[in-house]
C-alpha cells in the first residue's frame, strides 16, 4: 500500500491496515493525546488517542523522516548496536 492509497481510506479501514499491517515504532504523550508511530510499507502512521476516553481522533501520514523528531529520545538503540 502507497501512502495516497492509505489517505484515502475510511477511519475504520485505516484503523484495520495500522493494526494488522503496522509496526508500532514508538509511542509519547502530550497534554490532549496518546500519540502511537506505526511504520507501514515505506511510511509513518502517528495515530492520535485522547487522554480522556482513549478513542482514536486523527491519523497522520507521511514520509518525512524529520517528523520523528519527537521520538527519537524514546527509540531504545542499544539492542541494535
Amino acid at each position: 500500500m502507497k501512502l495516497s492509497d492509505f489517505i484515502l481510506l475510511s477511519e475504520e479501514e485505516k484503523r484495520i491496515i495500522v493494526l494488522h499491517s503496522g509496526v508500532l515504532v514508538a509511542k509519547r504523550t502530550n497534554e490532549e493525546y496518546f500519540v502511537f508511530l506505526f511504520h507501514l510499507n515505506g511510511f509513518y502512521v502517528e495515530v492520535f488517542c485522547s487522554l480522556i476516553d482513549k478513542k482514536v481522533q486523527e491519523y497522520r501520514a507521511y514520509t518525512e523522516v524529520s517528523q520523528l523528531t519527537p521520538y527519537l529520545d524514546s527509540i531504545r538503540l542499544d539492542g541494535l548496536v
